[in-house]
């Protein structure tokens, strides 16, 4: 089990704590895909100087508390998120795959956790041999999936999180910690649910279109 150094660890902790408020902060403000690029620069350049304060007066250092360090996927997703922000565009960060992924996996996790299943999935995370298998794995993966240009940011990203496990071992150096955390998951559920609430809008209106009766001819 290799650890990261406690310097990068705070270091990482800020620099992602700035990328993941900037990246709400966007998605929040009316019309984002109509901000400017200056505004958006602002919005970045305001959380960085925030979390760039000393000691607890950063609200980074009461993130951490809170929630520890953001996992590296995430980090990576949120910049997907700023960069159709800077590009003008609507799309969605989190897709509909990526999201049944996230959801899964963290519930199987979070199950393992407290108990019910007893099966250690996050020690895995740490193993010497497994870990860096799957690393290069999933990295693969996420690098033919980027050159076929199918969810090329989100595979970008991913690959981004595996990047940074594998070289600095950040941000915890558990493999799931690169991958996901409680506020990823958050958001894989939370896709979903809107997924599931846009198909059913979409059938309730098919079935009104369906039962309104087609209008007769004249004779």
């Amino acid at each position: 089990m290799t650890l990261p150094e406690l310097e990068w660890q705070i270091i990482y902790g800020r620099c992602a704590w700035a990328i993941v408020t900037a990246a709400l902060a966007v998605s929040l403000w009316p019309r984002a895909w109509k901000l400017s690029r200056i505004g958006i620069l602002i919005i970045l350049a305001g959380a960085a100087a925030l979390k760039a304060l000393p000691d607890d007066a950063s609200p980074a250092y009461w993130l951490g508390l809170a929630f520890q360090w953001p996992s590296a996927a995430l980090v990576g997703l949120c910049l997907v998120k700023l960069h159709f922000a800077w590009q003008g565009r609507t799309g969605a960060a989190m897709t509909s795959g990526l999201a049944w992924v996230l959801a899964l996996a963290g519930a199987a996790l979070y199950i393992d956790a407290i108990g019910w299943i007893s099966q250690g999935f996050y020690f895995w995370g740490f193993g010497p041999n497994g870990a860096p298998a799957l690393a290069l794995f999933f990295g693969f993966a996420c690098a033919v999936a980027a050159i076929r240009g199918r969810a090329r940011p989100q595979a970008l990203a991913l690959l981004f999180a595996l990047v940074t496990f594998s070289v600095l071992r950040l941000p915890t150096g558990n493999l799931w910690d690169a991958l996901l955390d409680p506020i990823l998951w958050g958001w894989a559920i939370l896709a979903l649910l809107r997924q599931c609430r846009n198909w059913q809008a979409r059938k309730l209106r098919s079935l009104a279109e369906a039962e309104v009766p087609a209008p007769q001819a004249k004779t």
